[in-house]
């Protein structure tokens, strides 16, 4: 790409053949420009879906926060595997709107069945779970901005934390066979609302998965690229506006990749899951965050300095310099799937976690910013709110 821009000459590519969908064939409207994923994705996985068909043919799944950038693609490759009914859960209507259809299209041999819901809606859930009776549920609905959750604790704690709650008791009531939850690598050491949140999330799943009924686990990965709210989308309007493009410091670096491969790794992971685990995906080398900047203005044809600036604006409330999928204390094991790891933690006794969630449930109710956060670091002792945002174990 380097080479043809100093020649002045224009760039396109093709997919590979792997990812064309079944039957259809090469046409010239898939010939493209290059992408910011072709520069920072890997190398592909070897084909490893048999563990992932075994796990979701034929069966009844559920899909949290299905109108979501991450929810929808994991909607999309599920109904890859002929499940038995694909219900899709989410409280925005237009995103649910849109996955139903395009799935629905694609896949007319089973239904799909959109709802439109809340999480913390337990008589919701009651009628939805007696409804569908689903077997797998694949839990991406989250409340999920650092910044805007520092200035909205009650929300974070509400949604992520009491929502996550109800659905694990709505699942254990109706003998779901598997609950994964997927978390985020802001839950290692947190230094946000939203963090220590996804902390608390695991914690529950990792609980519930002591009761021997089902499998209960969790996946954590870092950033990926183009889902909503992410620094991607925010960079290509900042570059649609003239610029500049805000980084927050020279040095932040964040993991990134794929959405499909995001999505992928989490199903493999939840087919090999025996119950407990937190899986961590390898998200290769962290990346900093000015170099994808200059990479998408590049990609536009551009000139920083020139046609277009970056800023540096400062780390916001709750971010951290670089973020960690693991800390040195968690002992992390190697999995039978090339690019999942595991960490030993034992599950905590449900009872005496539960009583601390109710209590910081009841502090949320009441809306006082300052309580939440302190309860949250009752809850979570390793949450520092407002902590020092440098290096940490990688």
């Amino acid at each position: 790409m380097e080479a043809c821009r100093a020649a002045g000459v224009r760039l396109k590519t093709v997919p590979a053949m792997s990812e064309l969908p079944p039957g259809r064939r090469l046409t010239l409207a898939r010939v493209r420009d290059i992408r910011l994923e072709d520069l920072l994705g890997r190398a592909p996985q070897p084909d490893t879906d048999d563990d992932i068909g075994a796990f979701l043919r034929g069966r009844r799944v559920l899909v949290t926060g299905a109108g979501g950038s991450i929810g929808a693609e994991l909607s999309r490759q599920v109904a890859r595997f002929a499940p038995a009914e694909l219900v899709l859960l989410d409280h925005a209507e237009n995103g649910l709107y849109f996955i139903q259809r395009e799935i629905g299209a694609a896949t007319p041999d089973f239904p799909v069945r959109a709802v439109v819901g809340d999480l913390c809606d337990a008589v919701g859930l009651e009628a939805l779970f007696a409804a569908h009776r689903p077997e797998v549920v694949l839990h991406a609905a989250a409340h999920k901005h650092v910044p805007l959750l520092e200035d909205a604790p009650r929300e974070a704690v509400l949604n992520n934390v009491a929502g996550t709650r109800t659905l694990v008791d709505a699942a254990g009531r109706h003998g779901v066979s598997h609950f994964v939850l997927l978390s985020t690598d802001k839950a290692v050491r947190p230094t946000s609302v939203m963090g220590a949140s996804k902390r608390v999330c695991e914690r529950l799943v990792q609980a519930a998965s002591r009761r021997g009924r089902g499998v209960y686990c969790a996946v954590r990965f870092g950033n990926v690229l183009g889902s909503e709210g992410s620094v991607v989308p925010l960079f290509q309007r900042q570059l649609e506006r003239g610029g500049p493009l805000t980084v927050t410091h020279p040095d932040v670096t964040r993991y990134f990749m794929t959405i499909p491969e995001a999505v992928r790794l989490v199903l493999q992971a939840a087919a090999i899951g025996r119950g407990g685990e937190v899986f961590l995906l390898d998200m290769g080398e962290p990346v900093k965050v000015v170099d994808v900047a200059r990479q998408m203005i590049r990609l536009a044809g551009l000139r920083e300095g020139e046609d277009v600036d970056i800023q540096f604006i400062g780390l916001r409330p709750g971010e951290k310099l670089h973020e960690e999928l693991h800390t040195r204390d968690e002992a992390v094991h190697v999995t039978r799937r090339e690019r999942i790891l595991t960490w030993d933690l034992p599950a905590e006794d449900e009872g005496a976690l539960r009583a601390q969630v109710a209590e910081l449930e009841r502090v949320a109710e009441h809306g006082d910013g300052g309580a939440i956060r302190r309860s949250l670091a009752e809850l979570v002792p390793e949450y520092r709110p407002g902590g020092a945002a440098g290096d940490g174990a990688r």
